[in-house]
């Protein structure tokens, strides 16, 4: 989703209208789960959980509580934060959605008060969020909207088996959100370069096997957890590390920046080693780097919009702070982008 060439123009910038970030909001459900109620009935322990992904707790959804609920609270958030209650189109990001059938965005709408505005889903996993970014920052590019509210919302613990120690303990819910205005390509919260890539070829990597039109019409039951998110750690680790460091350098050539111009790195949470060894190869120190996984866990696509809403209101992020955004989910999928963060 940027021009091949070396130096691009910001995104949108060929239309004139380049999106820009007017609001910011996030939420997580109330339920705490601590790594000693993991080790209370799994084969783990605090040390090994925090040595492994960095993570102290993690917020759960309690029965009865959906993807739409989350992604409604933080969608109101983000709406609050850019002080308006109208946008032209909603897009959400999400790997739980409530149904199969139907897509999860046009409900968000209709109890946000957006009732016939254009709504949709987005299927990237934990790259969700920036390929609704985009997707967002399309529809006021080509003029089919001038406010676009974009949300990443997970229940990712549904999807989760809660006796797998290896992902159990990283999985966590939330959503994150922000709006979408159309502006100028050189005023502070315009996107600036985005970045995108895919590989199906390792799509048995990150997956849930059951469930979809696959394993349905295979006419087989499936194997028993098919039914779970399953994840080749070491592989998925390797492929993390090198997709998400190459599309933060791509998207960083794009913008004209150097790696020491960033002031603040926010990478997908999916784990503090991850998250360690992109910004290692970024030459990017701790004091740059925005985190919030020892109190969140991984919340799949929502934790990049839901790790902004937070250090923007802590005061960790600032207006005119140089931003740096990367991904990587199931997919594969990878992506980053660039933007100066504006005043809220």
């Amino acid at each position: 989703m940027t021009p091949s060439s070396p130096g691009a123009q910001p995104f949108g910038a060929p239309s004139g209208r380049a999106a820009v970030i007017a609001g910011v909001g996030g939420h997580v459900p109330p339920n705490v789960v601590t790594n000693a109620d993991l080790v209370a009935r799994l084969d783990t322990s605090d040390e090994w959980i925090r040595s492994r992904t960095g993570i102290a707790s993690r917020h759960v959804v309690t029965p009865g509580t959906a993807t739409s609920d989350l992604a409604v609270e933080a969608g109101r958030r983000a709406l609050k934060s850019a002080q308006d209650s109208q946008v032209d189109a909603v897009v959400l990001a999400t790997t739980t959605p409530d149904h199969p059938c139907p897509a999860t965005a046009p409900a968000v709408a209709s109890r946000l008060g957006l009732t016939g505005v254009p709504a949709l889903d987005v299927a990237a996993v934990c790259t969700g969020f920036l390929y609704a970014l985009a997707t967002g920052a399309g529809f006021i590019a080509c003029g089919l909207a001038d406010r676009v509210l974009v949300i990443a919302s997970d229940a990712f613990t549904t999807i989760v088996d809660p006796d797998d120690r290896g992902t159990a303990v990283i999985f966590a819910d939330g959503a994150g959100a922000v709006v979408l205005r159309a502006g100028e390509a050189d005023e502070p919260g315009a996107l600036r370069s985005v970045v995108l890539g895919s590989d199906g070829e390792l799509s048995d990597l990150i997956s849930v096997p059951a469930g979809g039109s696959r394993q349905r019409s295979s006419g087989t039951p499936g194997q028993p957890g098919d039914e779970f998110f399953h994840m080749a750690g070491r592989a998925t680790y390797r492929h993390a590390v090198e997709r998400m460091t190459a599309a933060a350098l791509r998207s960083l050539e794009d913008t004209g920046w150097r790696p020491e111009d960033v002031d603040r790195f926010a990478a997908h949470q999916a784990n503090a080693r991850i998250l360690d060894a992109v910004a290692e190869r970024l030459g990017i120190g701790p004091q740059r780097q925005l985190s919030n996984i020892e109190h969140v866990g991984n919340t799949g696509g929502a934790s990049i919009p839901l790790l902004l809403s937070q250090k923007a209101a802590d005061g960790s992020l600032t207006a005119g702070d140089r931003v740096l955004l990367t991904a990587f989910g199931g997919g594969l999928a990878w992506g980053a982008a660039t933007l100066t963060w504006p005043e809220l």
